[in-house]
This record gives C-alpha cells, structure tokens and sequence, in this order.
C-alpha cells in the first residue's frame, strides 16, 4: 500500500509511535509518505520506502498566527494525488484530522478518493479537545473520519464519553520494535554501559519523558532523593521541557545534584533503557505509557502510577508496580524493596520482557494496522 502518516514531528508519544509505525511499515515493503512541518526526529538517515514531505508555511502580514491547518491540508492533498496515495493516517485529533477531512474534500471535488484514519492518542482527547474552543471541531473530525483507532480500552472510553460518539472505534495498543528494544546479553558490555552512568555498587534510576506538568518529574527527583537516602544510586533523566528547570533547582535544593544527570533529548534511547534497574513514571495521566513498554522490552520494570491505560500495560506486583498519582513515598519505598531483593527485582524483569513479546511486539501489532486500512480502503469501494 501506498500510506502518508501525518504527526507532531516533536518529543513525544504520538510522534514516536507514528514514526515507528512509518519505519515498520516500509520494512514490510509498504510504501510511507510523511507529511509534516519537519522530519519526525525518530527518521534517521533515509530508510528504504520512506519519503518526507516538508509543510511550508507562509507567513503574511493579515495572519498574526500563520495556518498550518490549511498549509498541512493542501500539502495532503498534493502528496497523495502526485503519488498516488491509497489512504492518510493522521496521529493527534487537533489539526490533522481536520486537515485530512479538508484533503479528502479536495479531492473529491476532482473524483479521486483518498479515505483517512485517525489515530487517537490521549491529550488530544482528554485535554485539547475538551477545550470549547476545540470540542465541536474535534468531535466532528472523529465522526467524520474513515477509520478512528485508540491506543487503549481507556482513550477509548474516555472517547465515547467525553465526545458522545456513536461510530466504531478500534482499539490497537502502541507497541515496540522487541529486536530494537532489547536487553543486553553480553554482561560484560551491560556493566561497560553501566560504568559511564554510575559506579558498580550503584543503582540506576531512569526516568524519559518531554517533562511537561502532566509527567511530574519534580516527583521523579522527590522519589529518587529518598532512595539515594537509603543506598547509593544515580538518577538519569532523558527528555527535554518545560519542567526541567523546576526539576534541576529542586535537585540542587535537596543537595543532590551531583547524583541527577540530566541527559536531554535523545535519539538512540534503546541504548540507554537497557542500562537501567528501574523507571520511574509517576504521570498524572498516561493514555498507555509507551516508555514503560520500551522498559519492558529491555527488561527494566516501572514504578508508575495506577491511571488512565496504564494498568493495561503493568501487571501490578508481576511486570511493575502501581501506585496513586502523587505517593512518593510508596513509590520510593517501591523502588527500594525491589532494588534490595534482586530475585523479585529479575522475576519481574523477565516478566516484562515476556509481556512485551507476547502481546506488545511490532510484529503483532503493526499487522493490526495493514488489516485496519484494507478494510477502511475497501469499505468505500
């Protein structure tokens, strides 16, 4: 098939899964067109079968805010019409579902039919589109798509709920690459990896997130100082945001600073995510928790919150623990209990590892999709 993916290029869950979906895609010689402002930063290099189309953006003295909306569904319909597209799929709600209805009209005016998917993530639903200012818009764009898929049972419901929908929406969970997100075998090489974060004796603490309010990293710092109270560790941080700034006075101010390391935005976290004993993600909301699952796969267990599509995710006690948003001195006492018993600590390991494969591969999941879009193409036939 022929499929242009549409994203937020950005750091974040649902530019990640689109990119990853484009590159599994293109492995199975499909044939992935994405269409946005700039290059999602998971595309590396030029992987064979992936193209990208830049949305140029005029900026005129009448527009004090410039329309990438319409910019994005002109640059739709081009790209589809000059290469032939079978169908769109557009992650986030708000604007490019509206700007794939725009598409789709354009080109139905001249008797082509380009059907689109949309693909629910989380914010767009529980918290843009619930604006007023977004709320019709965003309802109809659902109601008016081909095909609608959510990452989880919740968003789903969440969905239904908030938005008063009818239509049918599928459910297909994120997933992960598990021959990209893997343990490292060789322990020797583990422990070389491990020596350039910490000192042998030491605990590693991981949190990766684009550290907006809504993932709490000032509770990730709380967490881990009540842990380096109680044995040496170091905290790694990976990301980039708004609340980075918070989170480094408040590691100054508990004198701990020399023992968090904020690392930044970065490309190859499979590289990193191996190298950690846990992750900590003490969300408010998480529509599913696409880290936690990269951690499953590299055998690192979560210390995470019981909200939103998170429980879909962890087992709690078996894959990862669960605790109310906010208790970070359950989740510090979590951390510790399995950091001082290593044999629960491998047993949930190997467990998360075992649920990654099972139920969460990209192998099973992306299938799920190629399914998805035969059935939306066909179905207006």
């Amino acid at each position: 098939m022929r499929i242009g993916i549409t994203c937020y290029p950005t750091y974040g869950g649902s530019g990640v899964v689109a990119t990853e979906l484009g590159i599994e895609l293109a492995a199975l010689g499909h044939q992935v067109h994405f269409i946005s402002y700039s290059q999602p930063f998971r595309l590396n290099g030029r992987e064979e079968g992936i193209f990208y189309h830049e949305v140029p953006v005029s900026s005129y003295p009448l527009f004090e805010f410039p329309p990438y909306d319409l910019a994005l569904a002109s640059r739709m319909a081009e790209v589809a019409e000059f290469n032939d597209l079978d169908l769109l799929h557009v992650h986030y709600a708000i604007p490019h579902s509206v700007s794939a209805l725009l598409a789709r009209q354009m080109l139905a005016s001249r008797g082509r039919r380009l059907p689109f998917v949309t693909t629910l993530h989380g914010t767009d639903i529980t918290l843009v589109g619930l604006d007023r200012c977004y709320l019709p818009i965003t309802r109809y764009s659902i109601e008016q798509s081909d095909g609608v898929t959510c990452i989880s049972n919740y968003l789903k419901e969440k969905t239904v709920e908030s938005f008063e929908i009818a239509r049918p929406i599928e459910v297909i969970t994120n997933f992960v690459n598990c021959d990209v997100y893997a343990p490292i075998k060789d322990q020797a090489v583990r422990a070389e990896g491990r020596k350039k974060l910490a000192a042998p004796d030491e605990a590693i603490l991981m949190h990766l997130s684009n550290f907006r309010p809504v993932k709490r990293v000032v509770d990730v710092v709380k967490i881990f100082a009540r842990v380096a109270r109680e044995m040496p560790a170091q905290l790694i941080l990976i990301g980039d945001g708004p609340d980075r700034s918070a989170a480094e006075w408040l590691a100054h101010d508990l004198g701990i600073q020399c023992r968090v390391h904020f690392l930044g935005k970065q490309e190859r976290v499979n590289e990193l995510l191996p190298l950690a004993d846990i992750l900590l993600m003490p969300s408010e909301l998480e529509s599913f928790g696409l880290v936690a699952l990269e951690a499953m796969a590299c055998k690192v267990p979560s210390i995470a919150t019981r909200v939103g599509g998170i429980p879909e995710l962890i087992d709690n006690g078996e894959t990862g623990l669960l605790y109310e948003v906010g208790d970070v001195d359950g989740m510090a006492e979590g951390a510790l209990s399995l950091l001082r018993d290593r044999e629960r600590l491998n047993a949930m390991r190997e467990a998360g590892r075992h649920t990654a494969q099972k139920r969460f591969c990209a192998s099973l999941v992306v299938p799920q999709y190629v399914r998805y879009y035969e059935k939306t193409v066909n179905s207006g036939q």
